[in-house]
């Protein structure tokens, strides 16, 4: 899968895109470029990083933007246990007892699509988790690897709002709703968490038949046979060690389960947050962690149920074996954090996007033509601004009260707001876990780079972007209500 495009390595880009967003701060500090911001009133203009303060901050904090940057922990924390379950062979022994044969390929991308789009459910471990799993089970059933990668990816990322079920950034989107209608005067009721869920409900079906369409018609005929690495054995009988193995191991998993469940949702929930909720509590904060332990957990066991374990130092040995691909990763993951803190100290992120809101606000159209402008506009503010909660912070003070003018709930916007937020999801190159999935990429492809996963991942974006919209079109004009 050679790339046509000529694109540089990933982490030149991000050095590049860095030299970009250091010459924009400078040419916007020199004419003044400021806006107001509408949830505070506080005037902020663009800080020049070529300015001597410019300099000196970014001096001191070259070691610091690296080691601040949100994503790296979170993924070194994830891999061990990921990582611990692959070398144990935990993961190869799930996909030879649940794989008959190679014919089962519509199973695994359905079942990959379906665990993107759940994801969200525990915030951001979909990005870290499933896409190294997701790159072994197209393996498994003889497609390519690099396929598994880009299907997660685009099931993650497009679908990002749209869910079955409550996810950690509902409440946290309906609670800045409910303060900007407060404040700009227009709030008719409460707008709770679950504002927009049966919108969203439909959504993830929707989405789900879209990527999996895409992905069969075009990326998978696109990416052709992978030729590299060994062939992978999915329909070898397991033995009876492994099978016991596998059930010791199921078993401490669902131990483990039980424990969480009651550590959270019973009287003895001390992981739940001092007023009893679930929202800031130590569940949701440290959920990346309490998945990644029980991943490991469970590798170990089988690892020493199978036999492949023996002492302490195997399972060090273990752990330490996902740090070779996370090599390239922090190299990358170096430039990417001194360009998105660069963007971050510069202001540039706020002031485009407020000067664009407020361009916007200006426009005098039918309140669904707005609406939809308002979807568009939310995709374009996402290439440069991914954070779902910073974006809606300041652009929910905007448009809730311009919306209302118009005689649009709250809701509504927010709805609309969504959909734009999530559809550009996998082409924004200032999204925070673009490094790692390059890095996935380049560990079956050395010629990865941002251009050719957005070869790729366009189409999902497109089509995605066009049926969300008309489905929100549909539901607007037939007043369906967009959740409870």
């Amino acid at each position: 899968m050679r790339s046509k495009w000529r694109m540089p390595h990933p982490a030149t880009m991000f050095f590049l895109l860095t030299l970009v967003v250091i010459f924009l701060s400078w040419i916007c500090d020199i004419y003044g470029m400021g806006v107001r911001l509408p949830q505070t009133g506080e005037y902020i203009r663009v800080q020049s990083l070529l300015s001597p303060e410019g300099i000196r901050w970014l001096l001191r904090h070259v070691i610091t933007n690296f080691t601040g940057f949100a994503p790296l922990g979170m993924v070194v924390i994830a891999m061990f246990g990921v990582g611990l379950a692959q070398h144990s062979g935990f993961i190869d022994a799930c996909i030879r007892r649940g794989l008959r044969n190679r014919q089962e390929k519509r199973k695994i991308i359905l079942g990959v699509i379906l665990l993107g789009l759940l994801s969200n459910v525990v915030g951001d471990a979909g990005y870290i988790i499933l896409l190294p799993i997701a790159a072994t089970l197209f393996h498994s059933v003889g497609l390519h690897p690099v396929a598994g990668i880009i299907t997660a990816y685009a099931s993650v990322s497009c679908g990002y709002s749209a869910n079955v079920m409550l996810t950690t950034v509902d409440p946290l989107i309906a609670r800045t709703t409910q303060e900007a209608a407060l404040i700009g005067g227009v709030l008719q009721g409460s707008i709770g968490p679950l504002s927009n869920y049966y919108f969203m409900l439909a959504s993830t079906f929707l989405i789900a038949g879209i990527v999996y369409w895409i992905t069969r018609r075009s990326l998978i005929p696109s990416l052709g046979v992978y030729n590299g690495g060994t062939r992978f054995e999915s329909y070898k009988q397991l033995s009876y060690k492994e099978r016991r193995a596998l059930l010791m191991a199921m078993f401490v998993g669902i131990l483990y389960l039980v424990l969480i469940f009651c550590l959270t949702f019973t009287s003895f929930g001390i992981l739940r947050g001092v007023n009893g909720g679930l929202i800031h509590s130590p569940f949701i904060a440290g959920i990346l962690f309490l998945i990644s332990l029980g991943i490991g957990l469970i590798g170990m066991t089988y690892g020493f149920s199978s036999g492949r374990y023996r002492s302490d130092g195997d399972v060090i040995n273990a752990l330490a074996q996902p740090m070779k691909l996370l090599g390239v990763y922090f190299v990358i993951a170096f430039f990417a954090a001194q360009m998105f803190a660069c963007f971050e100290y510069s202001r540039l992120d706020k002031c485009l996007a407020i000067l664009g809101a407020n361009l916007l606000s200006s426009v005098e159209l039918g309140a669904l033509p707005t609406l939809v402008l308002f979807i568009l506009f939310s995709a374009m503010i996402n290439l440069i601004m991914v954070s779902a909660t910073a974006k809606w912070a300041f652009m929910a003070f905007i448009f809730i009260p311009m919306f209302a003018r118009m005689g649009i709930s709250p809701d509504v916007t927010q709805c609309a707001f969504r959909i734009g937020d999530s559809v550009t999801n996998p082409i924004a190159p200032f999204m925070f876990y673009m490094p790692l999935v390059l890095t996935y990429m380049q560990q079956y492809d050395k010629h990865a780079t941002y251009g050719s996963l957005l070869k790729y991942t366009w189409r999902y974006s497109f089509y995605v972007l066009i049926a969300w919209t008309l489905l929100f079109i549909f539901w607007y004009i037939t007043h369906l209500p967009l959740g409870l």
